[in-house]
């Protein structure tokens, strides 16, 4: 399964199980190799004394400090150093004030060998303390045990710190495509000074975007080109349809062209929108661009259109592309509606609030953002002219988008609500 943990975390936490694995390999390997060296220089002191006290028991001179009293041929052993012992080595009972054996312990180093003297063979046992060894270790120890936690940390801030100005770019990357459009494609993503992978990838992205963009300007022009060439003909047709005789199929005919020259006039509008066309910064009000077009007759005069609108409802922007916006969502609302449209405008917290409600069958959850995609109808079973060409909304949207607002639908039934926002501002504030 696939982690959903960051790059950056996931770098992190490698890089310091990585150190943790090395370091606690070392410390391992420094306190064993400490130990040994430390233990067998005790070993090495402890036979250095057995050495010496092998000597004086076999010569009997004075050396290093170790003093025999006493005779080796009386079979008592002799006096040595404290951490030195010498003892029989024969078979007879040892007597109570005999000298024993030291047994092997973990504080000392234990050297033991024979030695041949007048009186026979004796054994002498030497001894070496490993308090110093003990001290030694503990204190690497002491040192180890907060030290490479602390490290550690170290190294995982460090990282943590390193992977993320490495990876700075790629957020900066990501970012800029995130806030790339259609409308936008001529921006590019930021490419890093460093000539690393990341350059390379930002380089291949924005050649990406060059021939993204390039494609949607064609298919953009193809779109204007279309529809700006079929308006000619379509208006000299019209104009034949309304001189022929009237009947039946001339009227089918003029509705049909009605129907084509309003979608002409569709893609047209789409293809300024998507080319960014800019939007003029005048005062528009949009209680008024509302009551008219509230007010507009419609295929359905059966439908009511009931309008609460409010004063001082004043938007930047254009006032032809405002209207189209209150057009496409009543003529919505009306076509689904059953009996009854509510169109209210109000003013709430710096925005302009146009709400479309009806009473029709509404629009369920799941299909709340598809209604916004161009060309999409979800009532198929409509006949061509009640069903619309599923472009309304989303040119009503683009509209909105592009004078700063957004329109969204409201998730309350019964019936359809979509709300429009705009922002407000003060009448007379522009000039």
């Amino acid at each position: 399964m696939a982690s959903h943990l960051s790059v950056r975390l996931r770098a992190t936490l490698a890089a310091t199980a990585i150190v943790a694995v090395a370091l606690g390999v070392a410390a391992a390997v420094l306190v064993g190799v400490l130990n040994g060296s430390l233990t067998r220089s005790a070993a090495g002191e402890a036979a250095r004394r057995a050495d010496a006290t092998a000597d004086v028991l076999a010569t009997g001179v004075v050396r290093d400090d170790l003093v025999v009293s006493g005779t080796t041929g009386s079979g008592e052993p002799p006096v040595l150093d404290p951490d030195v012992k010498v003892f029989v080595e024969s078979a007879r009972p040892a007597r109570a004030d005999e000298v024993t054996r030291w047994a092997p312990g973990e504080s000392f180093a234990l050297v033991t060998m024979p030695v041949d003297t007048a009186g026979g063979v004796m054994v002498v046992q030497a001894r070496a303390s490993l308090e110093a060894a003990d001290d030694a270790l503990g204190a690497l120890r002491g040192l180890l045990i907060p030290g490479v936690p602390a490290l550690l940390l170290l190294v995982a801030v460090l990282t943590w710190l390193a992977v993320g100005r490495a990876l700075a770019p790629v957020s900066a990357i990501r970012a800029e495509m995130a806030d790339i459009t259609a409308s936008d494609l001529h921006r590019r993503v930021p490419v890093p000074p460093a000539r690393d992978e990341i350059a390379r990838l930002a380089e291949t992205m924005n050649r990406t975007l060059d021939r993204l963009e390039v494609a949607v300007e064609r298919h953009r022009r193809f779109v204007a080109d279309a529809a700006h060439e079929l308006r000619s003909p379509l208006a000299v047709l019209r104009t034949r349809l309304e001189l022929a005789p009237p009947g039946p199929a001339a009227a089918e005919a003029l509705t049909d062209v009605d129907r084509i020259q309003a979608l002409t006039s569709d893609l047209l509008l789409l293809a300024r929108l998507d080319a960014g066309e800019p939007v003029p910064a005048e005062e528009v009000d949009v209680g008024q661009v509302t009551a008219e077009e509230a007010a507009r007759a419609r295929p359905r005069p059966e439908v009511e259109v009931r309008l609460e609108v409010a004063a001082d409802a004043v938007v930047l922007g254009s006032a032809g592309r405002l209207r189209r916006v209150v057009a496409n969502l009543v003529d919505n609302a009306v076509r689904h509606a059953d009996a009854t449209v509510v169109v209210r405008l109000a003013v709430d917290a710096g925005e302009v609030v146009l709400d479309v409600r009806d009473d029709g069958p509404g629009i369920p959850a799941e299909h709340h953002e598809a209604v916004f995609d161009r060309f999409t109808r979800l009532d198929e079973a409509r006949d061509r002219d009640a069903g619309g060409s599923g472009l309304g909304l989303a040119i009503a949207r683009d509209i909105a988008a592009g004078h700063g607002g957004g329109l969204r639908v409201v998730a309350e039934s019964p019936g359809a609500w979509l709300q429009a926002r705009f922002p407000a501002v003060e009448p007379g504030l522009s000039r």
